[in-house]
């Protein structure tokens, strides 16, 4: 039902050859993804609360991007066009278009992939790569076209549902297309508490015994084990720092007594905590000791040094279930959360290590995005076949060779959800649109990022033929979606 949309797309995405040299060895090829993380939520970021020193390592023997994007504010479609390097007016998944409910009875997943999607995974298997994908996936269940045993990954264990996802004490995660049950009882975690229930033992409710979150860190570690001796890419989308807030116990312990706090009881979903910033730190430094695992690991099957990791998340910190992105300063001074245009929700952490070939201790400006990795790893790799995406390799920048480096002209991002919003990079201006559903014909919003990364002051009078730039660019980058709950953006943009 899916295979005739895909020729929709064709015509409007770029094709990229691919022209470096990669290793004799291929290099192995780690891809870890946080969920709901800020731009500030890493010590190298500048985080004063939240201890990362594994992934600041990572940062301090690799680079640091400063302007890193993800290519659309939320789950689903940002992994989505993270796998198939298309952007948001060229992606099948443009939304979280959710199926079934929260129950296990229910679980039904996002809207899938359709068969045969060309992504990252089936990209390096056709280059001799083993494959595996452990974490979130959001882009369909087992039974349908979105199994990613069928999209590219030869392995697969973790949540196969986002809203499962909600809850890091699940009754199961599946492997290979099963069920795997896990030692806990179900837990509904947009139970509520009120001050006359908000017990001890009524907080104890929402914890279990096995943390998914290191379950899936198990299985990473045991996947590196297994293919030592041959290529590999390790997809590893982690769903820390997520809600719901839970985390073990003692990773919590380390921070009880740090921050002011008081009970969080489920007023704007998820589950309750007596300690929310405690365990929403927890969350951030358990992950970060699991990659610490991972590293480790590199080292003793002396895999390190070809082994690039790569660092980000899929979107910018979250506003609900007891997250405080204030007080943590999650994003910094950049304007907005999750599910905005604006740079808090989009701007991402964004680490590299590569010993040998991605030289230490280095920052970089580059505006980039996450639909350029796809780009990236085929020049790594070598593949040989014209590639359709909308990216462009940044593997020059990684190797230290910016004069290599290819510019691109814009960044474009297309969101449906909360109201319609459009947003396009084109060197330091940054142009938003919001409540497009309501008003096609309302006004940008323009910021010059170089004197305003707040994006404070809105400049759109004073560059009417910008604005002209951006609404050609709308008209040109949007092909029309098989979904008309995505389709916000008209014909003929501006007129």
């Amino acid at each position: 039902m899916f295979r005739p949309l895909v020729f929709a797309f064709v015509l409007a995405v770029g094709y990229v050859s691919v022209s470096f040299m990669p290793p004799a060895n291929k290099p192995n090829i780690i891809y870890i993804y946080a969920d709901d993380m800020g731009y500030a939520e890493l010590g190298c970021y500048g985080q004063q609360k939240i201890r990362t020193p594994h992934l600041d390592k990572i940062a301090a023997e690799g680079i640091r991007f400063t302007q890193h994007y993800t290519s659309t504010p939320v789950c689903a479609p940002a992994r989505c066009q993270l796998l198939t390097g298309k952007h948001a007016g060229h992606s099948y998944i443009r939304g979280n278009y959710e199926l079934g409910g929260f129950a296990d009875s229910l679980e039904g997943g996002q809207m899938p992939l359709y068969p045969g999607t060309f992504t990252i995974g089936r990209m390096l298997q056709q280059s001799g790569y083993k494959t595996a994908c452990i974490g979130k996936w959001g882009l369909g269940m087992a039974n349908t076209t979105g199994n990613p045993n069928q999209q590219g990954f030869d392995y697969f264990y973790g949540y196969l549902d986002q809203k499962q996802a909600h809850n890091f004490y699940p009754t199961h995660l599946w492997e290979n297309g099963k069920s795997v049950p896990l030692n806990n009882t179900y837990i509904d975690v947009h139970r509520r508490l009120t001050p006359e229930t908000a017990t001890k033992e009524a907080f104890a409710y929402y914890r279990g015994n096995d943390y998914a979150i290191d379950k899936m860190s198990e299985k990473a570690l045991s996947f590196v084990r297994e293919n030592r001796n041959r290529p590999f890419f390790l997809y590893l989308p982690f769903t820390a720092p997520h809600v719901s807030l839970q985390a073990p116990a003692s990773a919590v312990e380390e921070y009880i007594g740090k921050f002011e706090e008081k009970p969080y009881l489920g007023q704007q979903n998820y589950a309750s905590t007596p300690h929310p910033r405690a365990t929403y730190a927890a969350m951030i430094t358990h992950m970060d000791k699991q990659v610490g695992a991972l590293m480790q690991l590199l080292k003793d099957l002396k895999l390190d040094d070809n082994t690039i990791v790569m660092f980000s998340s899929d979107n910018g910190a979250t506003f609900n279930g007891g997250v405080e992105a204030a007080f943590f300063r999650s994003v910094s001074n950049l304007r907005g959360l999750k599910m905005d245009v604006y740079e808090g929700g989009i701007r991402e952490p964004m680490i590299a290590r590569w010993p040998g070939r991605i030289p230490a201790g280095k920052v970089t400006d580059l505006v980039s995005v996450q639909y350029d990795v796809m780009a990236t790893l085929a020049e790594v790799v070598g593949y040989k076949q014209l590639l359709d995406t909308d990216g462009v390799s940044f593997l020059p920048t990684l190797l230290g060779q910016k004069d290599k480096q290819k510019k691109r002209e814009f960044i474009y991002w297309e969101y449906p959800e909360k109201g319609g919003q459009l947003a396009i990079r084109m060197g330091n201006w940054k142009a938003v649109k919001t409540n497009v559903r309501k008003n096609r014909k309302g006004p940008w919003e323009l910021y010059d990022l170089s004197k305003d990364e707040s994006e404070t002051t809105n400049v759109a009078a004073q560059h009417p033929e910008l604005l002209r730039q951006f609404d050609t660019i709308v008209q040109r980058e949007h092909v029309p979606s098989h979904l008309k709950e995505w389709e916000f953006v008209s014909p003929k943009f501006g007129e």
